[in-house]
């Protein structure tokens, strides 16, 4: 199910980053040290922003990427 407050995200298994898009901002962050079966729960989560809220936000680090 498409997601209402997340636009995309992208995960990088070796080095454990998973990149989020919000669609409220439009702003990416990433979250380091996302193992890869939190990173697959996420994907398949039927409430993607529910998950996001719940089981990665304030879990991981993370920071701001700029705009290119």
């Amino acid at each position: 199910m498409p997601s209402t407050s997340i636009w995309k995200s992208r995960y990088d298994p070796e080095s454990e980053v998973l990149s989020v898009w919000f669609v409220a901002s439009g702003k990416r962050y990433d979250y380091e040290g996302v193992p890869a079966e939190v990173y697959s729960e996420f994907r398949n989560a039927f409430a993607k922003g529910r998950f996001f809220n719940d089981r990665i936000r304030d879990r991981f680090r993370h920071r701001l990427i700029p705009d290119d």
